[in-house]
Formats: C-alpha cells, sequence, structure tokens
C-alpha cells in the first residue's frame, strides 16, 4: 500500500504492512507526515502460549478463506483483535501473549473490562477469543473455553444513523452524476448492498428478466440470503452517467476496483466529509433504504428481499417503526374532531 505524504502529492511512502496490522494507524499516519516505520521483525511463539494459539488459529482461518468457508474480512478483524489481546499486559507488565494459553476465565473479563470505553470493540475481542478457543478445543489444543459465559457490556444504540432525504441532497449536491461517489450513494440507494459487495457488483451480475434488466448476486457476508433486485431508473442512469466501465460499477481514482471494503469506505468517509456529512456512513444509507421501504407499507419479508436478511426480526425493526407512525397519524386524525 502506497500512501501519499502530505503537503507533497508527489512523494509516497510504501507501507510494509497491511490493513490489519495492529500498528497500521501509527505506519499510516507516519507516512502521511514523511517519516517511514520498518515494522519490528517477529519471534517464534512459546509453544503452547496465546501467541502460540493465535498463530495457529489464524493459519487454520487463512486456510479457510483460501477454500472459500471464510471471508478474508473476518480474517482481517480477528487477526487485528488478537493480536492486540496478546499484547495486552498483565498487572505486572508482561504480555498476555507469552502466557500459558490455558488461562483463567478472569483474564479475559480483565481484558474485556480494561476496554470499557470502546465497549463494541471489547465484545468483538470477546468474540474473536472464543471463536479461537472454540476451535482448539476441537482440534485437541484446549481442554475447555474460558471465554464461554463472558457477558458482552455493549449497549447497542441503534449502530449507524440512517440517512434523512436532506443528507441524501446534500450529497448529490457536492457529488453530482458523473462522479463515482454519486455512482456510489446511488448503488448503496437502489440495492441496499453492504460495502463488502459495493467493491465488486458490476456489469456481470446483471440479466434480463421479462424485459427488464436485474441484478442477482451472494453479498459476502456470511449466512446473507441470494439478492435478485430489479435495476432501477435511477442507477441506470447513474451508471451511464459514470461513464467509465471496468470489473465493478464502483472504481477508484485509479480506474480499478477497491481491493477490500475498508479502502472503499475510507474513500466513501471522504466524500461524505467533502459534503458536510461528519457523521454518516454507507451503512447508513443501507438502513435509510430499509426504512423507507418500511414506510411504503413494505412487509418484513420484502425488504428481506433487498437487504439479504435472513431473520425477519431484522426487518421487523422497520416494520415496526414504520407501523408506529402510521398509527400515530391515524390516532391523530382521529382527534382532530374532538373539541377542545
Amino acid at each position: 500500500m502506497r500512501v501519499r505524504v502530505e503537503g507533497n502529492p508527489n512523494r509516497k511512502i510504501v507501507l510494509s504492512i497491511g490493513l490489519d496490522h495492529p500498528h497500521f494507524s501509527e505506519h499510516y499516519y507516519a507516512a502521511r507526515a514523511g517519516q517511514k516505520i520498518n515494522p519490528k521483525a517477529e519471534t517464534a511463539a512459546v509453544p503452547r502460549s496465546l501467541d502460540w494459539l493465535k498463530d495457529k488459529y489464524l493459519a487454520h482461518l487463512e486456510r479457510m478463506v483460501a477454500a472459500g468457508q471464510a471471508s478474508p474480512s473476518t480474517l482481517r478483524q480477528r487477526r487485528s483483535l488478537l493480536t492486540r489481546l496478546c499484547a495486552h499486559k498483565t498487572d505486572v507488565g508482561d504480555r498476555y501473549g507469552e502466557k500459558t494459553l490455558e488461562a483463567p476465565q478472569s483474564a479475559f473479563v480483565r481484558v474485556r473490562d480494561a476496554m470499557a470505553a470502546t465497549p463494541a470493540e471489547a465484545d468483538n475481542m470477546m468474540k474473536a477469543a472464543k471463536s479461537m478457543y472454540a476451535w482448539a478445543d476441537s482440534s485437541g489444543y484446549a481442554d475447555a473455553n474460558p471465554v464461554v459465559g463472558i457477558s458482552r457490556i455493549h449497549k447497542s444504540r441503534g449502530g449507524a444513523k440512517p440517512w434523512t432525504g436532506a443528507d441524501l441532497l446534500k450529497f448529490r449536491k457536492a457529488h453530482p452524476p458523473g462522479t463515482m461517489a454519486h455512482l456510489a450513494l446511488t448503488l448503496h440507494m437502489f440495492t441496499a448492498c453492504r460495502s463488502s459487495d459495493a467493491i465488486w457488483l458490476g456489469r456481470d451480475q446483471e440479466f434480463i428478466k421479462d424485459g427488464v434488466r436485474w441484478l442477482e448476486f451472494q453479498p459476502r457476508k456470511k449466512g446473507s440470503a441470494f439478492v435478485q433486485i430489479p435495476m432501477m431508473p435511477q442507477l441506470r442512469a447513474s451508471i451511464a452517467a459514470a461513464g467509465r466501465i471496468g470489473p465493478s460499477y464502483v472504481l477508484s481514482e485509479h480506474g480499478r476496483p477497491y481491493r477490500n471494503p475498508e479502502s472503499y469506505r475510507m474513500r466513501f468517509r471522504r466524500w461524505c466529509d467533502e459534503a458536510g456529512l461528519v457523521d454518516r456512513s454507507s451503512h447508513g444509507i443501507r438502513k435509510a433504504m430499509s426504512e423507507l421501504l418500511a414506510e411504503a407499507g413494505c412487509s418484513e419479508h420484502q425488504i428481506m428481499a433487498v437487504t439479504s436478511h435472513t431473520q425477519p426480526s431484522t426487518s421487523a425493526i422497520y416494520t415496526r417503526r414504520a407501523d408506529r407512525a402510521r398509527m400515530a397519524a391515524q390516532a391523530m386524525a382521529a382527534a382532530e374532531g374532538l373539541e377542545w
């Protein structure tokens, strides 16, 4: 990965680590400042230590990705989280990774509690550790899973903010038809696709049914349902306006598909910043589409067909909200005749 030095667009520094490296941010911002950090040499892990188990598990996960049984994004996330788990220090300053893999549950609870300021991340780390130990137990490397039973600490606040009509208008004003940003927004809006799918969806996924052009694709997120959706006129117009043809609809500044969802999300974040939308993300567009469909009277299963959800409970969040709004409007309409 090459990083452009801030203030010197002609100079770029090549990073020798990937996006999933635990010290990626440190290397990235140093490169932006014109400095290159050389990564420290990795040392061999002590057998049956937490470092050793982490390496064994990640090697297994790499094989699963190569076989198409796990997603690259899962591998990247778990490598980052488990590397940070191993880097955590005990009360006396020792690395967790150097300790035996037969750690007590209390050791993992201490890590979770130390990350209380970022509860969602803490829960994700426990989830990664739980998966690692589940594999270790079934593979004969561990006799028990010490992470089982550790409770979550994150209290959901609804996740990404759904975009409003004003947000969509503001973005489109900053990024008119013909720009890649406009195409990306339109693709998210009229397919409800995730970032992990926006980077590869293209003309190969199009087909004609009863004279109508459709898109069909299997979302990359594990457990998602297959999607078949008509291509709306707005999406076809935005694709035509962009005028750039490649393996995918959305292309980078270099005319190539984005290599991974993370780099695409970073680019979309900059597009939002340029439009003055400082707290919006591509996932919020997906939520906005779900809410609009619910407000239009679509059923849970109709929304599921668009968003690739497999559980009605997820789509029910949006239909319940829309139902409440409709019932409130009906109730207030009935109250109009009351004398006051």
